[in-house]
């Protein structure tokens, strides 16, 4: 048989304030456990909350940039279970109405575009934490913790339609969506402090069947890989489950990263089980056409914008609007050396942006505003392989060798080219010299050639390529070697 695979993601980003959703507690990151717990964190007797305007700003600018229904009127509910890091007993939410309705991701999977669509962005507070592995009691003895730093922490809750087919999916709309988030300034995207987290429903049901499967939720959720190991274990247990004669329990599981598998946590909840209902504390949130103009003023242009303008402005490919607008930094990086060129140029920066670029920030782990390489230096580069001066392949040599020594001076392409000796050779009598005496030592694959071998052209190009050090003009070459051999 074969079988569909459903997936929905429920992701949480953490609202970039500097306090809390409804206290004057602070938000920072790695302080002691319960020294970031303020009154009305902790639920003591007589305190009310009051929201925070920064978060429902953030939240306001979501919903622009995915397109979504601002609502003019929301309302905040209480959503009861009882934990030990929630002292309340309950936690603030939303639920019949949300602020941000609606909107869509645009992802891109193996060059196919798709898009999810969105069933609601809300805002809530977060929990605290419960300290298990290694936490001692005050004789030393195994014991349990309750840290309430994060309790109150602002989080915008973004919901999806079930409209994810595969772990691939999946994860190209998470790394979107974390896009988007951070772009717009509204989350840091700090996956390792779960500053954000994604919670994945996965079912499969048969090809070509409508109703939904049993699904079972995936709970926190915080790097892209353990998002994938994590729905592609769940989906082959799943089905082996159902062909082996059982049945998908409605679920919530965890995920153990050492063992790849996922693990019953507890039976799933649904709506009715928490028992909404209207905060009597907090009024109605109402939001004016006038803030969500002044929002909407603020706002930068969006990944998906920029993108469509430079494939239409440069001719640039899909592919290397998604790598360059992965982070805002990598774009900004590249609209100032586009500024510097001529359009007929702008190909050439986003290849060796999207490529030895790419590569050296991902092997040094940092972004492209901390780059040992600034815009001046790579327009100097690409100007350098614009004119003849060096090949694309000396130009990856160069690109290196500044990276490695963090060149500050702006005439290092220069400096690297004359002290390394690796001009480009373009002088038509000196090619021809070598490339007569390539052939004279390579008559079998001369012979092979002519006899309609197309790989013998490459082996005596190589050659060429090898006598010159690389340096020899490549489209010269060819050109030469062509009239040559005919």
């Amino acid at each position: 048989m074969k079988w569909e695979v459903v997936i929905g993601l429920e992701t949480h980003a953490q609202l970039r304030t500097a306090s809390k959703i409804f206290s004057g507690a602070s938000t920072e990151y790695g302080a002691e456990p319960n020294r970031q717990a303020c009154a009305v964190d902790l639920a003591l007797p007589g305190v009310l909350p009051v929201l925070n305007r920064e978060a429902v700003a953030h939240a306001i600018r979501f919903g622009l940039a995915v397109g979504a229904h601002v609502a003019p009127f929301s309302v905040f509910a209480r959503k009861n279970y009882f934990y030990p890091d929630s002292p309340k007993g309950y936690q603030i939410s939303q639920f019949e109405i949300p602020v941000v309705q609606g909107g869509r991701v645009d992802i891109l999977v193996d060059g196919v575009a798709k898009t999810v669509n969105l069933t609601r962005a809300h805002l809530e507070e977060d929990a605290g934490k419960s300290l298990h592995e290694d936490f001692r009691g005050p004789h030393g003895e195994p014991s349990s913790g309750i840290d309430l730093n994060r309790a109150g922490t602002p989080l915008l809750e973004i919901v999806t339609e079930p409209d994810m087919r595969s772990a691939a999916e999946a994860v190209a709309y998470a790394k979107a969506l974390h896009t988007l988030v951070v772009w717009l300034g509204v989350c840091d995207g700090n996956m390792q402090e779960g500053s954000f987290r994604c919670d994945a429903n996965v079912s499969v049901r048969p090809e070509g069947q409508t109703e939904f499967g049993t699904r079972c939720e995936i709970k926190n959720l915080n790097s892209f890989r353990f998002l994938e190991e994590a729905i592609q274990y769940e989906v082959r247990r799943q089905i082996e489950l159902i062909e082996d004669g059982g049945k998908v329990v409605q679920e919530t599981r965890l995920y153990d990263s050492d063992k790849k598998e996922t693990r019953s946590m507890r039976s799933k909840e649904d709506a009715n089980d928490y028992r909404y209902f209207p905060d009597p504390d907090l009024l109605p949130l109402v939001i004016s056409k006038e803030w969500v103009e002044k929002e909407k003023a603020a706002m930068t242009e969006l990944p998906a914008e920029k993108a469509s303008r430079w494939q239409s402005e440069f001719g640039l490919s899909a592919y290397d609007c998604q790598v360059l607008t992965q982070e805002k930094a990598t774009a900004d990086f590249y609209e100032a050396l586009v500024s510097q060129l001529n359009k007929d140029q702008a190909k050439a920066a986003a290849n060796l942006m999207s490529g030895d670029f790419a590569s050296a920030l991902n092997r040094d782990g940092i972004s492209a505003s901390d780059s040992p390489i600034s815009a001046e230096q790579m327009v100097q580069l690409i100007q350098r392989i614009g004119d003849g001066t060096i090949s694309n392949k000396i130009a990856k040599e160069i690109f290196l060798v500044m990276w490695e020594e963090k060149a500050q001076d702006l005439n290092a392409v220069d400096r690297i080219i004359e002290e390394k000796g690796l001009k480009q050779i373009s002088d038509s009598g000196a090619l021809e010299a070598i490339i007569d005496q390539v052939l004279a030592a390579n008559q079998k694959s001369v012979e092979e050639f002519r006899a309609g071998k197309e790989k013998a052209f490459n082996a005596l190009i190589g050659q060429i390529m090898k006598a010159t050090q690389g340096k020899a003009n490549p489209q010269q070459v060819n050109k030469l070697l062509t009239e040559k051999l005919s």
